[in-house]
Order: structure tokens, then sequence, then C-alpha cells
């Protein structure tokens, strides 16, 4: 697919553009209004694709939960290998999307790797993740940024409390996510260790706070992202931080999401997933 389609959808989702803008700019590349709907299915999610792992999947304890935010109590996924105890704990912070289908099989593929998932709804002040992802998007939007940093921040000790985790905390954050989940690395000086995937970068001059080691995705044809990526690394290296970084060539900002067939880069996905779980397995044990 053209890398001008690509790139139209991604500041669609993330600028925002209205639906009507994005349509037309669409149609003014494909050529007409038929072609430019024609491409909507390929480029947008596929929730009916989400779940690789069954939503009732018998390897697994399932449930909801609510933990105390900033804000109040804030609404989460939460699963586990069914008969297992005292687990590393790994929180789960979802796309502009908010906590969608896609989201809560992640959080099963992570527990399915042998961890304490839980994946926070932080559209929850506003009422939580609506059905519409346009509407999440835009709620999204209207989230105080630091009261929404504290929300994430909160799960760190709800999970290092709890009685089926090893005391151990790590966080991955995808898309919007990666930025909450780098800011976390920031404000919680307790976290055991970070994975960022194609999220804007905590300002340099908070790097110094970060105490937990950090492994970061980046997808080549990402610019948006990866403009920010020089000045971040630059801190990381004079403040002597634990990171490693890839760098995935052919992959478009948010290649693990499957359930987006245009976006989706199987390689660059399988390739960040296992070097994911190995990380959190390296720096979650008890």
């Amino acid at each position: 697919m053209d890398q001008k389609i690509i790139d139209l959808y991604d500041e669609y989702t993330h600028a925002p553009l209205e639906r009507r803008v994005f349509l037309a700019r669409l149609a003014g590349l494909t050529g007409s209004a038929a072609a430019a709907l024609s491409l909507v299915p390929l480029i947008e999610s596929n929730y009916a694709r989400a779940a690789t792992v069954p939503t009732d999947d018998r390897r697994l304890d399932i449930g909801r939960t609510t933990y105390l935010g900033a804000t109040g109590e804030i609404k989460a996924y939460m699963v586990r290998p069914k008969g297992a105890a005292k687990l590393p704990a790994v929180i789960v912070i979802h796309e502009n999307r908010g906590l969608n289908a896609h989201i809560e099989d992640v959080t099963r593929r992570v527990a399915l790797e042998g961890f304490f998932a839980l994946a926070p709804d932080l559209l929850t002040p506003l009422g939580g993740t609506p059905a519409d992802e346009d509407a999440a998007r835009d709620m999204i939007g209207k989230l105080d940024r630091k009261q929404m940093v504290q929300n994430a921040v909160s799960a760190v000790p709800f999970l290092k409390k709890h009685a089926n985790g090893n005391g151990k905390v790590g966080v991955v954050g995808f898309c919007w996510g990666g930025s909450p989940a780098g800011q976390v690395a920031v404000d919680a000086p307790d976290l055991d260790a970070v994975v960022v995937y194609y999220g804007q970068q905590p300002n340099a001059s908070e790097v110094e706070k970060i105490r937990a080691p950090l492994l970061l995705h980046y997808a080549s044809l990402d610019a948006r992202i990866n403009a920010g990526i020089p000045a971040f690394v630059d801190a990381l290296k004079k403040a002597n931080k634990n990171y490693a970084m890839y760098m995935y060539e052919g992959a478009n900002h948010a290649f693990n999401n499957d359930t987006s067939e245009a976006r989706y880069h199987k390689q660059a996905a399988e390739q960040a997933w296992s070097r994911t779980i190995a990380f959190f397995k390296e720096n979650l044990k008890a």
C-alpha cells in the first residue's frame, strides 16, 4: 500500500483529523471516493481478528478488577495463568482507541508467557472505553495528561502488593500507550522493567529519574515518533541509563497491531515480541 495512505491514516488517528476530512483526502490519493472506501477496511482495525488467544482460554484466569488511581477507582482487565501464584506482573497500556478487544488479547498473550497481566482502562475517568473507536480516540484527547499518567503509575503499587504477584512489576505500552509507559518509568522509581512500542518519548530533562531498564521498539517508517529519538537517546547515554533500542526496517507505526492488515508487519512484530518477553523474564525474576 502507498506509504502516503499509511501516513494519512496515522495523521487521522493521532492529529486527529475529522473522519470526513480523512476520507476526502484519501479519495484525493486514490482517485475516487469509491476507491477510498474500498481501502478503509484494510487500514482500520478489524477486531474480529483480535482473539488470537480465546477469550475463554482454559489455561487462563481472566477477569475484571479495579484499583485506586489519582482520579478514583480505575477499571482494568486482569489475566494470569490458571493455578499460578506469585508471578511477575506486567502492566499493558492501550493504544489511543482504549482498552479494546485487541489490547485485551495482547494482555492474554502476556499472561500465557507466564506473567500476571493487568491492562488498565485509562478512559475510566470519562466513563470507560466506548465501542466506537473514533469516540475513544476523541476521549483520549480530553484526558488530563498528568492525572492519566498517575492513574497508570498507581497500577505499580497495586501489583507490587498483590497476593498473586512476586513483587516485581514491568510495563509495556503500545502506540499512544508507549508515551505513558515511558512516563511511568520516570514517575515510578520502583518499577522494574519498561517496554515501549513506538511511543512518544519522555522529556529529555526527566531521563535522569528513570531507574528501570528500558527496551525500545521503533518503526523505520514512523517519522512522527522517530523525530524524538535523537534527543531521548542522547539523554539516556549521558545519564548512563540501561536501555536497548531496536529499529525495525520497513515497518510502520503500530506494526504490532495484527488487526490492521495494512500496518501489521509480521516479522517485526514477532521479533519485537520475542525480545519483549525475554526482557521481562530477565528483569522480573523474584
